[in-house]
């Protein structure tokens, strides 16, 4: 976790970027690699849409989430993809479930010493 979801990409392209995504994203944010996903959201377009990169994530400072939009953005660019709509789908850790537990309660438990 996190998830960058690419839109309107071939895979090839985005398979070609992916390691150099996760690098960029984990050095702005600090996020451990391992934990970044990147996926393609194959969809079948009704009418014209712009590519775009959603990034679902948990709350960040403004200018944090500022920060990420614009890396991605110059790494899209020097691609040539420089108009793709990039947007952040913001989590909560208490709507967010793992092994049927809300985050936010696992990160909340304290650690046993025995």
């Amino acid at each position: 976790m996190p998830f960058l979801r690419f839109k309107g990409f071939q895979k090839d392209f985005v398979s070609s970027i992916s390691t150099s995504v996760v690098q960029e994203f984990s050095k702005v944010t600090g996020v451990l690699p391992q934990k970044v996903k990147i996926e393609l959201l194959l969809v079948e377009q009704l009418s014209n849409s712009p590519q775009s990169l959603e990034i679902l994530m948990f709350p960040r400072d403004q200018e944090m989430h500022d920060r990420i939009a614009q890396e991605m953005n110059n790494l899209l660019a020097a691609h040539g993809y420089g108009d793709v709509h990039i947007f952040f789908i913001l989590l909560s850790p208490h709507l967010y479930y793992k092994e049927g537990q809300p985050l936010k309660s696992i990160l909340e438990e304290p650690i046993s010493l025995t």
